[in-house]
């Protein structure tokens, strides 16, 4: 990982930009925990737009930022794919950890009101 991967692990918030059909680019502030091989791993309602994008095209960039989204530190150009199974309960719990008792809260939201969640891992792009 780059020391510049490294110093956004260690922010509150990511900017993810995903790109529409039209190569337009769409900023979303988001919470996301980092793993300890370096993976990143944010996660949203299935079907948010964010999500349909990425599924579509993994290519994005992220950068560090505060919680309305101002970017704080360099864009990086990154790969998104969406995971299941232990992948997927490694990353909750890790944001489960993270954001503690914050995500606890919207967990049980959820179980109010379900619907489908998706994972995703944020790597390096090649």
């Amino acid at each position: 990982m780059t020391a510049e991967w490294q110093q956004l692990a260690q922010s509150r918030y990511l900017n993810l930009e995903s790109y529409r059909r039209d190569g337009t680019p769409v900023r979303t502030p988001l919470w996301f925990a980092a793993a300890p091989d370096g993976a990143l791993f944010i996660y949203s309602r299935a079907d948010a737009f964010k999500v349909k994008r990425l599924r579509r095209d993994p290519r994005c960039r992220i950068a560090a930022c505060d919680m309305r989204g101002t970017v704080a530190g360099p864009w990086l150009d990154a790969s998104a794919a969406i995971v299941t199974g232990a992948d997927a309960a490694q990353g909750m719990a890790l944001l489960d950890r993270r954001y503690w008792p914050w995500k606890q809260l919207l967990n049980l939201a959820a179980m109010l009101r379900p619907a489908p969640r998706a994972v995703v891992t944020l790597r390096p792009a090649p």
